[in-house]
């Protein structure tokens, strides 16, 4: 966690597929009657997150702004977040009330982190499809992130996942810092990624 920001600047990251943008989907339309929010997405060669974002009505179009990072999209989160850290100032200038701004990394693998400079809190997405081995596979986005969700609960009978090994795994891998797991087409954990943000991030209601 860095020192924290105002607006307050949360990172999400996690590999493609795992569910971030749905989570951001959530988050935004649960929080937005109460904060004033926005959302910077990453794509490599388009804006289909920010797309999928607007279409899907999660905030306001204008709030939600996509870069197209090129290349290695982590680089544009950790070593060069220079057109991030643009696209966030120019949120910040444009609507000069906000609250909180959600920075949506591309696909990532375990090892991508965000800057300091970009993000006060980071949240790592990962998903029970993927099997039940990636919490211990371990990687900075498993055990350093302020916050790990394990998403797609509902999908575990299917892949033959065990959520007991998960929560087991990921008790050794991250010690006491912050986790939950999450169904996003039921809510499920939802609450709880929202009460920590309000916490860690001092976000006054």
């Amino acid at each position: 966690m860095s020192q924290i920001t105002h607006p307050l600047r949360v990172g999400v990251g996690g590999p493609v597929g795992s569910g971030k943008t749905a989570l951001l989907e959530a988050l935004c339309k649960a929080m937005r009657n109460t904060y004033q929010l926005a959302v910077v997405t990453n794509d490599i060669y388009t804006k289909e997150d920010q797309r999928i974002l607007t279409e899907a009505g999660a905030l306001e179009p204008e709030r939600i702004v996509g870069v197209e990072t090129g290349g290695c999209p982590h680089t544009a989160i950790r070593e060069d977040a220079s057109m991030n850290l643009a696209a966030v100032e120019a949120l910040s200038e444009k609507f000069g009330n906000l609250d909180l701004i959600f920075v949506e990394s591309g696909g990532d693998n375990l090892s991508a982190t965000f800057s300091p400079e970009l993000a006060d809190l980071t949240i790592y997405v990962i998903d029970v499809a993927e099997g039940e081995k990636i919490p211990r596979k371990g990687g900075p986005g498993i055990t350093k992130s302020d916050f790990l969700v394990i998403n797609k609960t509902d999908l575990a009978p299917y892949v033959g996942a065990s959520l007991e090994v998960m929560e087991r795994d990921t008790l050794r891998m991250r010690g006491d810092r912050p986790w939950t797991f999450t169904n996003l087409k039921s809510g499920d954990g939802l609450g709880k990624i929202i009460a920590f943000l309000e916490d860690k991030g001092m976000l006054k209601r």
